[in-house]
């Protein structure tokens, strides 16, 4: 099958996250079992997602490509064409996914259906993975399994969308959730109680201030647009009438670091700041206190601009640009297990990514089989 095939098939599965990819899932697994691949099957806790390590050819470190399955949702968007449904017009392929990032996933299944009538000296790897858009939590389950279902490939290249340019970066992100506990009681009386959304309302300043240190005195890149370390809060909640002190308030928030700045020194400092919010009101009642969670965290990726695989991803892409992107991508996974990982793909996210009536051009797609061309080369040369 070829390109514009397999990505109308793909389309047609709705895989937001919050549904199941089963039949997406069951559809590759048949589609490359059928040429020949050994593929590794690996159920999330649920049973309602999997994901996917295949592998064709000789024993080997071979090339891997990654792609994830899942995409965001379109609810609340306008869209005016079908989501779920491949909707060409001029040079334009319209459909949720199609730059995020099934369009890549299509090229990597062509790929596997010619692969399967050459000549491999080395192997074809395949890495497709589910929840990457709620935080790459598919693949912090999967990793375990991909030395022994894999081995180690010599380089990967995942797919996210950078317009075919040779991405070498992105930050690492940790989110948290916080719990404020104050004292409840009546607003008539409210000085006599710890009111939870004031030590809400410290500890965002305590996290402005982090935000503030890594701002003037953290590290620098000036190849993202915001060059240092973030700190971000995203949600704020607490109370249930005007009249009542609330006992409870909760708040969500997240960093995103520069490879230079260790999450460890991020968090220590935020569990600091939580600690000092807490002695500021202990005095006054004994249950107030501010604690902390981190929910979710994935690596960042730093590959060296002179590494073996820059310079082998660029000649493969056919491009001498070199990027870092502000979004987050699984490369940072297969990065720590000592596996040489850039990010290069069709579409582009700014433009197209998570937004409604999205679409991938002809002319990205063809570029991206052009690299796929030059791989299947790599392997039987």
């Amino acid at each position: 099958m070829d390109t514009l095939s397999l990505l109308d098939r793909l389309i047609s599965f709705d895989t937001t996250s919050a549904r199941s990819n089963l039949p997406l899932i069951g559809f590759v697994e048949d589609y490359l079992k059928a040429r020949g691949f050994r593929v590794t099957r690996l159920p999330d806790a649920t049973g309602e997602k999997a994901g996917l390590f295949a592998v064709l050819g000789p024993e080997g470190h071979g090339v891997m490509l990654s792609a994830h399955t899942d995409v965001v949702p379109v609810a609340g968007q306008v869209w005016h064409r079908d989501p779920f449904r491949l909707t060409r017009e001029g040079d334009r392929l319209y459909g949720r996914g199609t730059t995020d990032m099934k369009g890549y996933l299509a090229s990597m299944l062509a790929l596997a259906d010619r692969a399967a009538k050459a000549p491999l000296k080395e192997p074809l790897k395949l890495a497709i993975s589910y929840d990457e858009e709620i935080g790459c939590v598919g693949i912090r389950s999967m990793i375990g399994a991909l030395p022994e279902a894999l081995g180690t490939p010599r380089v990967c290249f995942v797919g996210e969308p950078t317009e075919m340019q040779v991405a070498i970066g992105h930050k690492g992100k940790a989110a948290f959730e916080a719990v404020c506990h104050g004292e409840s009681g009546h607003s008539a009386l409210a000085p006599r109680f710890v009111n939870a959304l004031h030590l809400a309302a410290e500890f965002v300043t305590e996290l402005r201030g982090i935000q503030d240190h890594y701002a003037q005195n953290g590290a620098r890149d000036p190849a993202y647009d915001v060059p240092y370390t973030t700190i971000h809060v995203g949600t704020l909640s607490g109370g249930t009438a005007l009249n009542i002190v609330p006992d409870r308030a909760e708040l969500r928030f997240e960093y995103r670091h520069l490879a230079a700045d260790p999450a460890e020194e991020i968090a220590a400092r935020i569990r600091d700041a939580a600690a000092q919010v807490t002695a500021r009101f202990a005095t006054q009642s004994p249950q107030a206190r501010v604690e902390v969670t981190q929910v979710n965290a994935y690596p960042g990726l730093d590959q060296q601009e002179d590494a073996e695989i820059v310079t082998l991803a660029k000649g493969l892409a056919q491009s001498n640009a070199v990027t870092k992107v502000a979004f987050g991508t699984e490369a940072g996974y297969f990065q720590g297990l000592g596996i040489p990982t850039v990010v290069c793909g069709p579409g582009s996210m700014e433009d197209q990514g998570h937004k409604p009536d999205e679409y991938v051009t002809l002319p990205q797609l063809a570029a991206c089989d052009a690299m796929m061309d030059r791989i299947l080369v790599s392997l039987t040369a």
